[in-house]
C-alpha cells in the first residue's frame, strides 16, 4: 500500500442553494380605501406609516406595487391574509405573487 506523494483526499461538498425570492404585488382598484391599503402594508408586511403610504401611492399611481419579497411559501401566506381581511372589509384588494 503506497500513497502516491502530493496527493491529497478531499471531500466533496455539496453547495447549499439559497431559497428562490418572490414578490408580493398589491394591485389598485377602485374600490380599496387608501388608508385599508396603508394598514395592510403596516400589519402584514411590516412597513413604518411612510413606507407603507409611498407604496400605497405607487400602487395607487401605476396599477401595481411590491408590498414585500420573499421566500415562496412565506409570499403564499401574505397573499391568503391580505385576501382573507380584504374580504372581512368588504373590499376587492387583490394581490399576487412573482418570481424576483
Amino acid at each position: 500500500m503506497s500513497e502516491k506523494k502530493g496527493s491529497t483526499a478531499t471531500k466533496e461538498r455539496s453547495k447549499v442553494r439559497e431559497p428562490s425570492l418572490y414578490k408580493v404585488l398589491l394591485h389598485n382598484d377602485d374600490y380599496t380605501s387608501m388608508e385599508f391599503v396603508v394598514m395592510v402594508l403596516e400589519k402584514v408586511f411590516y412597513k413604518n406609516v411612510s413606507e407603507a403610504t409611498r407604496i400605497m401611492m405607487h400602487v395607487h399611481q401605476d396599477g401595481v406595487g411590491v408590498a414585500g419579497i420573499y421566500t415562496h411559501e412565506i409570499c403564499e401566506t401574505k397573499v391568503v391574509i391580505v385576501h382573507d381581511l380584504a374580504r372581512q372589509n368588504e373590499y376587492p384588494l387583490r394581490c399576487s405573487v412573482e418570481p424576483v
